[in-house]
């Protein structure tokens, strides 16, 4: 029996094998059919899943990569293509607030494995865009409920001017001056309403003073300067070990996470999710 078990497992890792190799191709359905003679074999390997969803993305098959990535992050909740495909496939069904969580947790767990790594800036790519993609939409909702009501109270006003003048004989001009500073006041009061939603710039302390973008994963370094972790770290390995500012030496085992600057930028994104746009 353990013989048998051993086979299994061993034909379902060179159908994987089988299945990288027709990825690189492009040969996208032996690829699938490849991981699925896996999944039958091994049925308990996440990576059968997501790589098999990965074929499912390259052919716009959302529903199936969504179905593959669940099954994926069941058998192993701290799979990062697997949260991060998931969150995508949610993403292409308009279901934002899944869709982002998914791609919150991808982040996180990218992170904590490799924090400089190309698919952390992939993952926040996509995250910032569906942010924003919300940012949008929600902007736009509220943007016409306040015109809308805006033009409500317009009309109450105009409505009772013209009530109050029909029982007024004298003062008509008070009463013209007075709906008129009225409306000017209603208009102010809106506009100051819409500015939430208006951008602007960034303040500096929430500014990586490398990338100059909003930070995403802040550091601190001994000195007391933050940077933005995946920067820093590439400049330690690149440049040198030494503080790109201060040229105090600098080890990566010195940089620590800066908590408050990322609470204030979370706070900040929260209420101004036009700054999620990516130039």
């Amino acid at each position: 029996m353990v013989n048998g078990v051993s086979s299994a497992a061993e034909q379902a890792e060179q159908l994987k094998q089988d299945g990288n190799l027709y990825f690189k191709k492009n040969r996208l359905g032996a690829a699938i059919d490849a991981y699925t003679e896996a999944i039958t074999l091994c049925p308990n390997v996440p990576v059968y899943f997501t790589n098999r969803a990965l074929c499912h993305r390259k052919r716009n098959e959302w529903a199936r990569v969504e179905e593959d990535c669940m099954r994926a992050v069941r058998l192993d909740p701290k799979s990062v293509k697997g949260h991060y495909m998931l969150g995508l496939a949610l993403l292409q069904r308009e279901n934002y607030a899944e869709g982002i969580k998914a791609l919150e947790r991808a982040l996180d767990l990218g992170r904590g494995a490799h924090p400089n790594s190309y698919m952390v800036e992939e993952i926040w790519q996509e995250l910032a865009s569906a942010k924003y993609k919300e940012w949008v939409h929600e902007s736009a909702k509220r943007t016409l409920v306040l015109q809308k009501l805006e033009k409500s109270c317009e009309i109450a006003l105009q409505e009772k001017l013209v009530h109050d003048l029909s029982h007024m004989m004298d003062d008509t001009d008070e009463g013209f001056s007075s709906t008129s500073e009225q409306l000017a006041a209603l208009k102010l009061i809106f506009s100051k309403a819409a500015e939430a939603d208006k951008p602007t710039e960034v303040p500096d302390y929430l500014c990586c003073k490398i990338t100059l973008d909003i930070f995403r994963d802040p550091v601190i370094t001994p000195s007391g300067l933050t940077y933005e972790r995946a920067i820093i770290l590439d400049h330690l390995e690149k440049v040198g070990k030494f503080d790109p500012i201060t040229r105090e030496p600098l080890h990566p085992s010195q940089l620590v996470p800066n908590l408050a600057i990322k609470e204030a930028v979370g706070a900040y994104l929260e209420k101004h999710g036009w700054a999620y746009k990516m130039d």
